[in-house]
């Protein structure tokens, strides 16, 4: 199937073919915002050129698009450098030199003219514009963390968190957890989507009442669990994202609540601060949980290099599954610290 014509992003961006043309050559004297608006209005519509066999260059594309387009830095999450660490020696040992795209160029029409022979998305949610662009140039694609709305011949690698967001569950409910809350709802990939479904299945079977935490990666206080760290409405927390177990233990502090006296918490995190000390200086070692990223970057970049060598078996659609790993440590009362 053909991507879109010259004339289709002028009837989208209402003005002419020739100012399109002009636009996404870099050529003619426009305006600066016509010029950003017309590769925009591309970008959106999946413009590029198609790749073909012929163009191979030796190099991956790795880019994480969960927030694309903000200029956050997500090499300062543990789970992400680790991961990063690992595709790009997987990368190199095969022979592929590996380009690593800042998050706040995907927003960019670099996508377009980007020269990779195949890239590995992190966190792609959905929507992804940057994905979409990807496809219209029929560059091959392999997700860490399953896809929101797969395509028949899409593959991934992920965890399966709705068996870890269970084991999580059951670990604070037999260490005498009653009220579980889930900090979680930030992002629009599937991996927050799947821990809150499982969750919510979790308390639905046993009676109980969920209760959904919002996280915010701003609100290094623990705002959020003022409410129901002032009323006592939950005695542990299961958090998904990696500054959220620091947060925790904020608003725990500041509420008088002890761990795990008080209240248990497990945090989703490859920061081995955790594990040491427990993230502060008075607070109790934290029970994570490991999605295991050097295996997913491993598998991931194995499997986005079978795609792109007809030397090698093509690798069968769907999703190859990384266990995850509960670690349990003193704020659970599974360990010392």
């Amino acid at each position: 199937m053909s991507g879109p014509t010259l004339t289709d992003i002028a009837r989208a961006a209402e003005v002419s073919t020739a100012t399109v043309s002009h636009a996404l050559n870099g050529t003619g004297r426009l305006g600066e915002s016509t010029r950003r608006r017309v590769r925009e209005v591309a970008a959106a519509l999946g413009y590029g050129s198609r790749r073909t066999p012929l163009t191979r260059t030796g190099t991956l594309g790795l880019a994480v698009t969960t927030y694309a387009g903000a200029p956050w830095n997500y090499l300062e999450v543990p789970y992400f450098s680790r991961l990063l660490t690992a595709a790009a020696a997987t990368a190199h040992t095969l022979g592929y030199a590996l380009t690593v795209l800042p998050a706040a160029r995907g927003g960019e029409t670099l996508w377009h003219t980007l020269t990779v022979d195949g890239m590995l998305l992190l966190d792609s949610p959905e929507d992804d514009r940057v994905l979409r662009a990807l496809r219209a140039r029929g560059i091959p694609v392999v997700f860490d963390g399953r896809p929101t709305d797969p395509h028949p011949d899409d593959v991934w690698v992920d965890n399966d968190h709705a068996t870890t967001t269970r084991e999580v569950l059951d670990h604070l409910a037999a260490a005498g957890a009653r009220r579980i809350a889930l900090h979680a709802g930030y992002g629009r990939e599937y991996y927050t989507g799947a821990v809150t479904r499982a969750y919510e299945e979790w308390c639905r079977e046993r009676g109980r009442e969920p209760s959904v935490i919002a996280f915010d990666p701003e609100d290094a206080p623990g705002h959020a669990f003022d409410r129901a760290f002032s009323g006592r409405s939950c005695d542990a927390v299961h958090s998904l994202y990696d500054p959220g177990g620091r947060q925790v233990l904020a608003a725990a502090a500041r509420h008088g609540l002890r761990v795990p006296d008080d209240l248990l918490l497990v945090c989703a995190s490859e920061d081995p601060a955790y594990a040491e000390t427990g993230p502060t200086e008075t607070g109790p070692t934290v029970t994570t949980v490991t999605l295991r990223p050097e295996t997913i970057a491993e598998k991931a970049i194995t499997t986005l290099v079978a795609r792109l060598d007809p030397a090698l078996p093509a690798p069968a659609p769907g999703g190859l599954t990384v266990p995850a790993r509960l670690c349990p440590r003193a704020s659970t009362r599974g360990g010392s610290g």
